[in-house]
């Protein structure tokens, strides 16, 4: 991974897109380019299964004649004239679409702070290598760890360059590193799988290699010889950290304005009304330095600002593009994301703000119930906030961890869980969603 990447250059071949799409007869125009560099190893039972490496900066043109849009992509290489010429032909036949625009100037952001984002070490193919075997060997060491499912470690950056036709350019990088390992205990059918990894922006943060593998080591033997559990409609439930965060991501889902505006979220008629239990609050900041999901401005050229989009159990905001927020009749707070070439909302550093007491603590308050440690399934439905899952974790009686348990089905609805969801303190802020331990009375589990 290149220890210095210029993106000046590349900025400039943007302003001359939105230079040659003005001159074709366009009325507005944005250029982007996204921009990715990676390396990484994977390694299984002590030997190399595979290296790769790759580097791409993916230019995307999007142009406005009154109200309609047209957008072309293309690699590095490509004729700028006839790319701008092709996306202005394209916009003058196609819809109009009375909500696509470009950022208001007044939002644009004229200057934004160094995030530190980006981590310049040099991680050479052999350094990524000696990490893979280092999580394996580690995980294999563990008594009762049968096998591995292999190994990895990865380096590498990626960013973003934009420019558009009323006056931002700007640019920004961000490294992510990442050691991971899965490893299997039992034998036969009786067979159990398990993982943990780290990732981080930091190369010098990422955990050891050899703990990240013991650690894994450790989950998949206490999953073997596993029990269905009795059916039972009024269990209390408690998510593991690892199953939370995907939970979170359920609330980010539901209170995007896309899915509001398209009618597609069970709280779209919700904003200013209780959602989460009082007390609760989910905060959403990019400008965190070193923030796994930080940044500067967004995908129009906007900063966003921390926001709390449910404070005190009150939807209070929904995640806006500039486009969405018209549709809604809003304004955009900076959560523009580019994905090819259309600009959606979306999450930055999102977290469920931790709770007052310990996880062992609220196990203990539970008495008994289920502690999950993976879900299987996409059964959610974010119209109307039916939730079905299948389970694996261990069963709580008198407030302690006691067998592992699958093969289980626990089911409710979001905006009940929602209400019915008690955190514990012990949030993790490394990933781009954070949550804690936390408790949801009155699920149904559906056993045996």
């Amino acid at each position: 991974m290149s220890s210095e990447i210029d993106s000046s250059t590349l900025l400039s071949r943007a302003t001359q897109l939105i230079d040659l799409a003005r001159k074709a007869g366009a009325d507005a125009a944005d250029a982007v380019v996204v921009r990715s560099r990676s390396q990484s190893v994977s390694v299984r039972l002590g030997k190399v299964e595979g290296t790769e490496s790759s580097e791409s900066d993916d230019f995307s043109l999007r142009v406005f004649i009154g109200k309609r849009v047209a957008s072309v992509s293309a690699n590095p290489g490509f004729d700028l004239q006839a790319l701008a010429e092709r996306a202005v032909a394209m916009a003058k036949v196609s819809p109009e679409d009375p909500f696509a625009c470009l950022a208001d100037e007044a939002s644009l952001s004229r200057s934004y702070p160094d995030l530190q984002l980006l981590d310049t070490t040099e991680v050479s193919s052999e350094m990524l290598r000696e990490a893979g075997l280092a999580a394996e060997a580690a995980a294999l060491a563990v008594k009762g760890v049968t096998n591995s499912s292999g190994a990895g470690a990865s380096a590498g950056m990626g960013g973003l360059v934009l420019a558009t036709s009323h006056g931002f350019e700007g640019n920004y990088m961000a490294s992510r590193f990442g050691h991971s390992v899965s490893v299997i205990a039992g034998e036969g059918t009786g067979m159990e799988r398990d993982y943990d990894f780290d990732s981080r922006l930091y190369y010098a943060e990422l955990d050891d290699p050899a703990e990240i593998g013991r650690r894994a080591g450790e989950r998949v033997i206490k999953r073997v010889n596993p029990r269905q559990v009795p059916t039972g409609k009024d269990v209390t439930v408690i998510f593991d950290p690892r199953v939370a965060r995907g939970f979170v991501g359920h609330i980010a889902g539901a209170i995007n304005g896309a899915s509001v505006a398209r009618k597609s979220s069970f709280l779209r008629d919700r904003m200013g009304q209780q959602v989460l239990k009082s007390g609760l609050s989910i905060t959403d900041d990019p400008l965190i330095v070193r923030g796994p999901s930080s940044r500067p401005f967004d995908g129009e050229g906007v900063s966003g600002e921390r926001l709390v989009m449910i404070e005190d159990g009150v939807l209070k905001h929904w995640f806006l593009s500039t486009s969405t927020a018209r549709e809604l009749g809003l304004e955009t707070n900076g959560r523009g994301v580019r994905g090819g070439t259309a600009v959606s909302p979306s999450s930055t550093n999102l977290a469920l703000e931790p709770g007052d007491i310990s996880p062992e603590d609220l196990i203990r308050s539970v008495g008994n119930g289920f502690y999950v440690t993976e879900l299987i399934g996409h059964g959610v439905n974010m119209i109307t906030g039916e939730y079905s899952r299948g389970a694996t974790g261990f069963w709580i009686e008198n407030g302690e961890l006691t067998f592992p348990v699958s093969e289980v089905t626990i089911a409710s609805n979001l905006k009940e869980m929602f209400m019915r969801l008690t955190p514990a303190n012990d949030i993790d802020r490394k990933f781009g969603v954070a949550a804690p331990t936390f408790a949801i009375e009155g699920m149904t589990l559906a056993g045996r």
